[in-house]
């Protein structure tokens, strides 16, 4: 089965997409969400939130397949100060198939390169994407 499993591109759309949400100016939460085409084996949009909760977020999610996630993040410090991380978040959960999370694995580091992201963050379950989870793992990085 690994065999006919290849690391996908990004689609030229996504590329696109991720650097005009990179300079958004908002100071909410955002997030893309990004799916593989299995038939094109490419990263494309699969949806795109504005204004929204993680505990939202995690709800719009599907269950038992991976997504990257892109997230545009309100960090508040105990300084006072705000920030506005961007995040790349790889969701494989429990009971996704295997050919799917290969598939998503093989591709997470070109997706991650790509889109030129230095924040990481990778779960195993949607139950962990949650605010004190992302400020944990921020505190790590």
């Amino acid at each position: 089965m690994s065999s006919n499993v290849s690391v996908c591109d990004m689609s030229p759309e996504v590329v696109a997409l991720l650097k005009k949400f990179k300079l958004r100016k908002e100071k909410n939460v955002a997030a893309i969400v990004l799916k593989i085409d299995k038939t094109s084996l490419k990263i494309v949009l699969d949806e795109e939130y504005e204004n929204i909760s993680v505990s939202d977020l995690q709800d719009e999610l599907p269950p038992q397949q991976p997504r990257y996630v892109c997230l545009s993040y309100v960090q508040n410090h105990d300084d006072g100060r705000v920030s506005y991380p961007l995040i790349f978040i790889f969701i494989s959960p429990q009971g996704c198939s295997p050919e799917q999370q290969m598939m998503y694995a093989g591709s997470k580091t070109k997706a991650v390169k790509d889109g030129d992201f230095t924040k990481v963050i990778e779960l195993r379950s949607l139950d962990e994407l949650t605010d004190e989870t992302i400020l944990d793992k921020l505190k790590k990085k």
